[in-house]
Parts: C-alpha cells; sequence; structure tokens
C-alpha cells in the first residue's frame, strides 16, 4: 500500500530528517519519493545539502553545445508558454539534457539568482544522481513527469523549493531529447505547474514532428567523450551511448549486447545461442534477432561470422567491478543502482549478476564501515540481509538506539528464517479463517 501523501511542509521534512538519519526505515513518503530517496541513499548522494551539483562546462563549451541541441528548436516556445508566467510569478523554467545538465535557466531575476546559489544555473548537472530527488533528474530517471515539492528533495538544500518537469521525447523515435522544469515556490507545488509543464512538452514534441525531417540525433553531452558505453545495472532494458546517439535497447537487443561486451571477441551463433537462454534456440531465430539488432546498431558497430562488437565497450557493470578490484568499496556502493537486467533470465546475465552482487556484498561485509552498511539494508536488495544488519550492529556505539534497531532486525528475519513453512502456511489458513 502506497504510503499517504503528505503536504505539510514541516511533516515532509520531518519524514525526510527520520529516513536519513535512521538506517532501513521505510521513508513516510509518496511510492515515487520514497523510491527515488532509497536511489539516492546508494548512490552515495549527500542529503544534507553540503555537496552541490557539479558544473560541468565552461561558458564557451555550454554554448557549442546549446546550439546543436534539438530542444535549442523549440526555446523560443518555451519562452512562449512559460517565460512571461515564470517572470511574473517569481519562478524560473529551465532546460535540461538527457544527462540532467542545466542548458538554459530564464525567468524571474531575484529566484534566477536564489538558483544560482545553489548552482540550480547553467551549466549545472541536476540528474538524479547528482542532485538527488529532484523533478527534472527523477523526470529524467522514470521517463515520465514529475513534481517534486519542498522536503520530498532528498538533498536539504532544495527544501524551500518545489518544481515539476516533464520530458520531452523525440517524436520520430521516442527517445528523450531531455527535460523542461518549472521551479519556484508554493505556486509550483499545485497541479497548474504539472499540468503547465506536461503541456509545454506536448507542444514541443508537436513543433519537433512538423519541422524535423529525419530522427533527431543527441550529441553528446557536455564533458563525455567519445566511445561506446552499456548502461544495464538496474535496467531492464539497456541504454546503449554511441556518436552522440543513446539507443534504449529492448530486453532481448540488452541481453545480446551485455553477452558480445562481455565476451570482448567474437562469438559463434551456437555459443551465443546458450548463453542467451536455457532452452534451445534455433539458429534462423538468432539469425533474425541479430539482423533487427544490426538495423538498430549500424553495420559499423555489429559484426557478424562470429557475433561481435566491433567497438571497444564500457558498462556500467565492468566499472563497478573495476572499482572493487581497486579496493574502492564506497565508489562501487554509490556507482550501483541494482543488478544487471534484473528481470532476464539468460544464463550469462544470471551468472554476472549473481557474480557483481556477492562481489559487491562481500566488499561491504568486509569493510565495517557502518555507512555503507546503512546503505546496503536500505536497499531492497540489502533490507533481509541477516549478515548485514548484524554487522550493521556491530558497527554503531555501544547502548544507542540505532544499534538497538539493528540488532533486534537481524534477530526478527533470524527467527522468521528458522520457522519452518508448515507453520508459516498453518498460520496463514488460520488467519484467513477469521475473516
Amino acid at each position: 500500500m502506497e504510503a499517504p501523501v503528505i503536504t505539510s511542509v514541516h511533516a515532509l521534512r520531518t519524514a525526510h530528517e527520520q529516513f536519513v538519519t535512521m538506517p532501513g526505515a521505510s521513508p513516510r513518503a509518496r511510492d515515487l519519493v520514497a523510491d527515488s530517496w532509497r536511489r539516492c541513499v546508494m548512490r552515495g548522494v549527500h542529503p544534507d545539502g553540503s555537496r552541490l551539483p557539479p558544473l560541468r562546462a565552461t561558458a564557451t563549451e555550454l554554448t557549442a553545445y546549446r546550439r546543436a541541441h534539438p530542444l535549442a528548436a523549440v526555446l523560443p516556445l518555451f519562452r512562449e508558454l512559460l517565460g512571461d508566467g515564470a517572470a511574473d510569478d517569481g519562478h524560473v523554467f529551465a532546460v535540461a539534457d538527457t544527462d540532467g545538465t542545466l542548458l538554459w535557466v530564464e525567468g524571474d531575476a531575484a529566484t534566477i539568482e536564489r538558483g544560482e546559489r545553489m548552482h540550480f544555473a547553467e551549466g549545472a548537472v541536476w540528474s538524479e544522481a547528482r542532485a538527488g530527488t529532484n523533478a527534472p533528474g527523477t523526470a529524467l530517471e522514470l521517463g515520465r513527469p514529475v513534481q517534486i515539492v519542498t522536503g520530498e528533495h532528498y538533498s536539504s538544500a532544495v527544501h524551500a523549493w518545489s518544481c515539476a518537469a516533464a520530458p520531452v521525447r523525440d517524436p520520430a523515435t521516442g527517445q528523450v531529447l531531455g527535460v523542461i522544469d518549472l521551479s519556484g515556490g508554493a505556486t509550483i507545488a499545485t497541479p497548474p505547474a504539472l499540468a503547465a509543464v506536461r503541456g509545454a512538452a506536448l507542444a514541443a514534441e508537436a513543433h519537433l514532428a512538423r519541422t524535423m525531417a529525419v530522427p533527431t540525433t543527441v550529441p553528446v553531452p557536455v564533458g563525455r567523450g567519445d566511445g561506446v558505453r552499456l548502461s544495464v545495472l538496474g535496467r531492464d532494458c539497456a541504454l546503449l551511448e554511441h556518436g552522440g546517439r543513446v539507443l534504449r535497447l529492448s530486453p532481448r537487443h540488452s541481453e545480446i549486447v551485455l553477452a558480445l561486451a562481455l565476451a570482448g571477441h567474437g562469438v559463434p551463433g551456437d555459443q551465443l545461442a546458450v548463453e542467451l537462454s536455457d532452452r534451445e534456440v534455433p539458429p534462423s531465430t538468432l539469425r533474425a534477432e541479430m539482423t533487427r539488432l544490426r538495423a538498430v546498431l549500424g553495420p559499423t558497430l555489429l559484426g557478424s561470422r562470429p557475433y561481435a562488437l566491433l567497438c571497444p565497450v564500457r558498462t556500467d557493470l565492468g566499472e563497478v567491478s573495476g572499482l572493487l578490484a581497486e579496493g574502492r568499496v564506497a565508489q562501487a556502493l554509490a556507482r550501483y543502482p541494482g543488478p544487471p537486467l534484473p528481470r532476464s533470465d539468460a544464463p550469462v546475465v544470471v551468472e554476472q549478476r549473481r557474480c557483481l552482487e556477492q562481489q559487491l556484498r562481500g566488499a561491504v561485509l568486509g569493510s565495517g564501515d557502518s555507512g555503507l552498511l546503512r546503505r546496503w539494508v536500505a536497499a531492497d536488495w540489502g533490507t533481509d540481509d541477516i549478515a548485514a544488519w548484524s554487522a550493521l550492529a556491530r558497527t554503531l556505539p555501544g547502548g544507542s538506539p540505532q544499534r538497538a534497531a539493528a540488532a533486534a532486525r537481524a534477530r526478527g528475519l533470524d527467527l522468521a528464517e528458522a520457522v519452518p513453512p508448515q507453520v508459516v502456511r498453518h498460520a496463514a489458513v488460520l488467519q484467513r479463517s477469521h475473516f
């Protein structure tokens, strides 16, 4: 059941404080916000606002990047729909790219100045991973319109603000091009503000559909180098970045590309079929799937006989493994939003998922670091980890309420695990008989 929606500013800030000070506590917030807070914990975002979002680009770099960005074509439309109201009502509108980098921030001059003090400024990165729960970053994370009010922000530095944002998509491909956002005070914590950004995003997509002859190519985000990068952690559909394009692959294509990236060399068709399924895959079925994948990636990326990726591919899975190999456990945990392709049952993916979780869990438990252990047990995959709760209890000060709570959680899980399944079933039958 979703937690009741909290509207009081004081209640929101109290719920936020309880969550960030009590490891493993269930957030008293909307499901959308609670899920975002948990992701922030796993990514190591600072809830106290002590680290402001980074400024990614110089003025010269930003100017050139904005000029080439597809959303530059709809900036006049955004100014017409949102700009006048922003200046009159004391708020700002912002346009960000797919990385959450703010490309334009316009509106009320005093609000712009306030925003700059917390790095809500052109060139700053407001992705959820860098800035915590916020409307533009969380809208990009979820791919849908989002409204975040006051204490729902993960960073306390933003608790005086409310914001509403909606992603803008390429009408030809469905690819997210960026996000349009309204930020400010109480007037943004209302349904009309969310409706305004939704309407602006739809209007922008309609304008692009009328004026674009070919699908839009998103430029390489500011500060990123060339190359191929595959993101699979915490995603059912992988993202592949190459040559200025960001492709969202289907679940099956995600499995194939990850298998080829892990191999690092050509893979014969029969071997690839075994890595993708426990059941026999006819060669004709695999060939048809590879033909469809080649149409998505292009012939310069995918080779055949044997199947291979023709460019070196960096994966977020490999980056986390590399950090663990270097002993940088905190950084590895911060870069781990979840297991690779969590719904996949392809043998190669299942094995990689198991190995990475074992490595990460072992490193966290062996660290003796209460902060890392808190983040582990706060995540979905760690909330029932008896060993992690016990390790956390041992690292906390003797006599502290947090230590007692962690020890009690470990004992409760241990007891639940010791109860025979038939007793649990019998209890359930008895419980049902009373209704």
